[in-house]
């Protein structure tokens, strides 16, 4: 296969890519790894409703999110935070009220985020799509890469976009290999969300909202450490999901973190949580799509983002990283994919010129 210009990453910042080079009608490839597209954005469908166990929330300030929401039609709606907090310290002790939901004034989408992949991809002709097609190996001759697959298909094309995971792009093969520096640069840019375990439980009846809470709990006991009501925006069936904090190689086995999420929630609110129509986990940490080995401890706090010099220019500017953690303003949020994806168009109409 031949094209222009090869998109390495179908989440939100190469699908948003893919898109705008669509609309301006040029020549270009989609690779994904996956047999879906979305990346990190993961939604779960039950019955009429949807739940993220990926990124759930944007936020007021982040106009690029916005905008695309409205350009495709999607509508949000502000996370629900009425009710109490609830909160369960050190001696399993459930105390009531203290401090304020979390994540009040967010916004979710209706529809999941996946409401916004399904959208964006539409507007993308079905063949400049190849899914489950995870490339291994990129080598530049001349004025084109050749990227070979792990079947065997060879992808030529004159740029190549990485919307990509830093680490993971780094275990891709090169070839002339990559400088020290930039190979470095890669693997010491933290995955958002790598290291993250997600639990959604969901139920037919939203017991804690009739019960005066909000749905937000912190725990100093786990596993989950962090709660917020995940229903739709009207009518059910109704969730709450949760951050889990064991690190990743206390969580291997799922049997038992299903018992001990059950548990847990019923502590926090009430019998009636113990018994989920259905509790999906998501643990992001063993996902080979997301995560490396470095990235198998949480983040704790929001790194600094952005472009560091040692990868601007590669390949004489025709290999160009996109994801998330390279966006300078927004790093690690949608708002930062779609960021990089914006950042990413502008230098291949640069290359262009």
């Amino acid at each position: 296969m031949q094209t222009d210009t090869l998109i390495i990453g179908g989440g939100l910042s190469g699908l948003s890519l893919a898109a705008r080079l669509a609309a301006e009608g040029h020549d270009f490839l989609l690779a994904e790894a996956r047999d879906r597209l979305g990346g990190r954005i993961l939604t779960e469908r039950l019955d009429a409703a949807s739940f993220d166990l990926g990124p759930a929330w944007f936020w007021p300030g982040q106009p690029r999110i916005a905008a695309l929401i409205e350009q495709l039609n999607l509508s949000r709606f502000e996370q629900f935070s009425n009710g109490e907090l609830t909160y369960e310290d050190e001696q399993r002790q459930v105390l009531r009220g203290r401090g304020h939901a979390s994540m009040e004034g967010s916004w979710r989408l209706h529809g999941g985020l996946a409401a916004l992949i399904d959208a964006l991809a539409q507007g993308i002709p079905a063949e400049r799509i190849h899914m489950a097609t995870p490339v291994k190996a990129l080598a530049r001759s001349g004025g084109h890469i050749t990227a070979s697959t792990r079947d065997g298909t060879q992808i030529r094309a004159r740029r190549v976009v990485l919307a990509l995971p830093p680490r993971v792009a780094a275990g891709l093969s090169f070839l002339p290999d990559l400088p020290g520096e930039a190979r470095t640069a890669m693997q010491g840019i933290a995955t958002w969300m790598a290291g993250q375990a997600k639990a959604l439980a969901v139920y037919d009846r939203p017991f804690w909202r009739e019960a005066g809470l909000s749905g937000d709990a912190m725990s100093r006991v786990g596993p989950i450490v962090e709660i917020h009501d995940a229903s739709p925006a009207e009518g059910g069936p109704y969730a709450l999901f949760g951050f889990i904090g064991v690190p990743p190689l206390a969580r291997s086995d799922a049997q038992l973190l299903r018992q001990q999420v059950r548990a847990q929630l019923g502590r926090l609110f009430g019998p009636a949580a113990t018994a989920p129509r259905q509790l999906f986990l998501k643990d992001w940490a063993f996902d080979p799509f997301t995560a490396t080995d470095q990235d198998q401890q949480p983040l704790y706090a929001h790194p600094r983002y952005g472009l560091p010099r040692a990868l601007s220019r590669l390949w004489d500017g025709r290999l160009i990283l996109a994801g998330t953690e390279v966006a300078p303003q927004f790093g690690g949020y949608l708002e930062g994919a779609l960021e990089a994806a914006e950042l990413a168009h502008l230098h291949l109409n640069a290359v262009e010129s």
